[in-house]
């Protein structure tokens, strides 16, 4: 497993982490035991990233990992939460001082630390990365010892571009995969130069580039597969990317059939697209079981990808994904 410094955090960590969105319930129930064993599974790969979020489970995941670290102490990983989605809107009328603190000690409680490694606003809105206010009240949680860095997980380009301008942002976490390229044209080279981490996220559109789904395939009703199909939860780029369902399985065959010729399987062609990409920090594939775990954490450790890999799947989103999705996000 490679690592690589998280951006202005200054740690190290492993170039696959672990998503623990699904720990929450939107991919479906994950049981306790298997929540668990993905974490063992993926400390035993040197997996040192974990992400989660105060809302995945109205906090269950959170809780999964606290119980998890206070039973596995030797762990010395960096765990990034994010808050500002318990507010009815992710506005700045609810990005107050108080709203924050309170957030953040629920989240202390949830994962049993004192001091957060990282606090990324999730998803808030455009008038919240516009507002000095905002980030001088992120510093004082910094000052007062409540968290140790902060970051901003976002859905377009420009949001990311605005947080990365700001001095004391660690991090930007994007979805970014193969089905979602926009972020390489402009936020990965200034997050470079600026020396802001990128944590990528949905880095398998959702698990589309896994290659294992049909059309006919179907999902659980508590699933964001089924019920945000078109954005009625939330933002419809954070389900299959964007990307039309029966378009998305077209490509993701023509994707398997690339990943094949490299001589990989699809899943780890896909996470080794995004870690390979000049700028990335660290990518958060979710599991749900123990072996996806440790066959995300492979991809950490695969060969570099052909220039000729690369260039067929910049031509595969060309002509079958951006012109739906590129210049929405």
């Amino acid at each position: 497993m490679q690592h690589r410094v998280l951006g202005r955090t200054g740690r190290e960590v492993s170039t696959i982490g672990l998503g623990t969105w699904q720990f929450g319930g939107d991919f479906g129930r994950v049981e306790e035991a298997d929540a668990y064993a993905v974490m063992d599974a993926a400390a035993e790969q040197d997996v040192t990233m974990f992400d989660t979020a105060d809302v995945y489970g109205d906090g269950l995941s959170e809780q999964l990992i606290g119980t998890w670290l206070g039973k596995n102490p030797e762990w010395t990983g960096l765990v990034a939460t994010k808050m500002i989605r318990r507010a009815e809107e992710p506005s700045l009328e609810h990005a107050t001082a108080e709203n924050f603190q309170a957030w953040i000690d629920r989240s202390r409680k949830n994962l049993g630390r004192d001091t957060l490694d990282l606090v990324q606003l999730h998803c808030p809105n455009d008038d919240v990365f516009s507002s000095d206010a905002v980030f001088d009240r992120l510093d004082a949680l910094v000052e007062s010892g409540a968290i140790a860095h902060y970051g901003v997980s976002v859905e377009t380009t420009d949001q990311a571009l605005s947080a990365i301008a700001r001095p004391n942002v660690a991090s930007v976490q994007i979805i970014l995969n193969a089905f979602r390229q926009k972020p390489l044209e402009a936020v990965l080279p200034a997050a470079q130069e600026a020396g802001v981490g990128i944590i990528a996220r949905v880095p398998l559109a959702s698990g589309l580039l896994s290659g294992r789904y049909t059309k006919d395939t179907t999902f659980e009703e508590t699933d964001h597969r089924s019920y945000n199909r078109s954005g009625e939860a939330f933002d419809i780029g954070e389900t299959f990317s964007g990307v039309d369902f029966a378009t998305g399985v077209e490509a993701a065959a023509e994707f398997s059939e690339l990943a094949k010729q490299e001589g990989l399987k699809p899943t780890t062609a896909a996470l080794a697209w995004v870690v390979q990409s000049s700028g990335v920090s660290t990518v958060i594939p979710g599991a749900r079981n123990a072996e996806q775990a440790r066959q995300n954490a492979q991809a950490g450790g695969a060969p570099k990808l052909s220039e000729d890999f690369r260039a067929a799947v910049s031509r595969l989103y060309a002509d079958k994904i951006a012109p739906s999705v590129h210049a929405r996000w």
